[in-house]
């Protein structure tokens, strides 16, 4: 089996877990290939063990990828993935963990269910980004949320939306985005919106801070295609897909769509979206006692 791992610098008191993810590899016979930012920044803790190192594209031959540390990780390792559609795991040497939800006492286990083929694979819609200037290149995609922020200065930005080329509404705030039901627990929630299950077909539109208190999240199917023209006062604002953000100066249109593939998350039989709500939001805890 070919194992991709990709994550940043381990913590000293993840060491032991990473170590273990490698004997474990080891012993099924699998082909190891680092991510060359994995490899450099834990170089010195990989000696006496036989990988390869690849560089910005998975590996086709990959049967699974490895995401070591949380869910900014795992955004990440998305995003190098793309296209391919690699299965992913992820585990947890971070904090929070909605998209990582292997914590690291549940690794040894984990791997053991994982080479037994115990688990299923799920679908995550991932949202696609259309620009003239294609201002992300080949990663003009998201998992979570794609987002227009108002950026070094006090002034609103106001954004005119339209859903399949009817006008919608014109929002006065610091900013917009919309959320995948993925992505609907992250930055979305924080300002308001609500949480989606990742099996519902929807995306939601979430302002952040709106002028127009009677703006509201709106949840919308994600056969749409959503249209962005936005007005700021400093004639620059952000666009920010998941954690890749860049400052746009006159871009006049954005469009926003369902990308045509999708991220595969691989899950655990007994892991599921409500335990994960249970375990990272205390849904079900009753704080009383």
């Amino acid at each position: 089996m070919v194992i991709v791992i990709h994550g940043r610098k381990v913590a000293e008191n993840s060491l032991h877990y990473v170590k273990l993810i490698f004997d474990k590899l080891i012993s099924e016979d699998s082909t190891i290939f680092l991510s060359d930012i994995f490899k450099e920044q834990n170089s010195e803790h990989l000696q006496g063990y036989n990988f390869r190192v690849f560089s910005n594209q998975i590996p086709k031959e990959t049967d699974a990828v490895f995401s070591l540390g949380g869910d900014g990780t795992m955004l990440e390792t998305i995003s190098m993935i793309g296209p391919i559609e690699t299965p992913v795991l992820g585990i947890n040497t971070g904090r929070l963990g909605f998209l990582a939800t292997i914590a690291k006492d549940q690794i040894s286990s984990a791997l053991t269910e994982f080479f037994k083929g115990a688990y299923k694979i799920e679908q995550r819609s991932l949202l696609q980004l259309k620009t003239e200037d294609n201002m992300f290149g080949a990663q003009s995609f998201a998992l979570n949320e794609f987002s227009i922020l108002r950026r070094e200065t006090s002034s609103m930005i106001v954004v005119k939306v339209f859903m399949n080329g009817e006008y919608l509404n014109t929002y006065w705030a610091d900013g917009l985005m919309v959320a995948t039901p993925t992505g609907s627990t992250g930055y979305s929630l924080s300002c308001g919106g609500p949480i989606l299950d990742p099996a519902t077909r929807n995306f939601v539109i979430t302002p952040v801070s709106p002028h127009n208190l009677n703006a509201r999240p709106f949840i919308v199917p994600d056969s749409s295609e959503l249209t962005f023209v936005v007005d700021s006062r400093k004639t620059n604002y952000l666009v920010s897909l998941d954690s890749r953000s860049l400052r746009v100066e006159d871009e006049n249109q954005i469009k926003v769509s369902k990308a045509t593939f999708s991220a595969r998350l691989i899950k655990l039989n007994e892991d599921s979206f409500i335990k994960t709500l249970k375990n990272k939001l205390s849904w079900g805890l009753d704080v009383r006692n």
